[in-house]
């Protein structure tokens, strides 16, 4: 119960930010997009890749999801870059995983550098840069022209609209319309367990097969 009251006030206080990142088909070409395009209820995860409470996320709640959801074409997942500083580690890595992302390679990326539990150095990028087979020169040119810094930033800036100011946070929302008052998006602020996703989850597919 108190569980549910927690996820409740975070959805009022974030109903003014709704509009702002509707899940809608900007997504769809998103290389940080996991699952179907057209699953009924998009998830959002804001998240850092040194933050302890997103490994223990990527580690023991996200298979369970993908298993259950992402895999059987009910969620679409994406991933939004929330580094907690403006420089450093959770930088770096959001950055390297971009710049993987620009080869085909995101998701490859990402879970190789969650895999590292936080131990993140340009040492550990290159080794998982030759590992994908990325073209190297190009992976290091992006990187230092901080190709994607920008965009690493406005996540933030995203998800601090939502009322998040640490991580990892959460959204879940129907993938074809955009939040109302009346069916209203879902900010879940923290590494909640699987059961406290999979209700939030089960109760907007019952909404939109009604």
């Amino acid at each position: 119960m108190m569980r549910r009251r927690l996820i409740q006030t975070f959805i009022c206080s974030s109903l003014l930010w709704s509009s702002f990142v509707w899940a809608g088909d900007a997504l769809e070409g998103d290389v940080r997009m996991r699952g179907q395009a057209n699953a009924p209820v998009t998830l959002i995860e804001y998240s850092d890749f040194t933050c302890g409470y997103c490994l223990k996320f990527f580690k023991e709640t996200w298979p369970r999801i993908q298993a259950r959801y992402v895999d059987t074409g009910k969620v679409r997942f994406v991933y939004r870059d929330f580094p907690r500083a403006d420089q450093g580690p959770g930088v770096d890595a959001a950055a390297a995983a971009r710049c993987a992302g620009a080869q085909g390679k995101y998701w490859g990326m990402h879970d190789r550098l969650f895999a590292e539990k936080g131990r993140l150095d340009k040492e550990v990028y290159l080794r998982h840069t030759a590992a994908l087979g990325l073209d190297q020169s190009a992976f290091n040119q992006c990187v230092k022209d901080g190709r994607y810094n920008k965009s690493i930033f406005e996540d933030r800036q995203e998800a601090n609209r939502w009322g998040f100011h640490g991580t990892p946070g959460f959204v879940l929302m129907r993938t074809a319309s955009e939040p109302t008052e009346k069916e209203p998006a879902v900010a879940i602020p923290g590494a909640f367990p699987f059961e406290a996703f999979a209700e939030e989850i089960d109760r907007l597919l019952g909404s939109v097969q009604q």
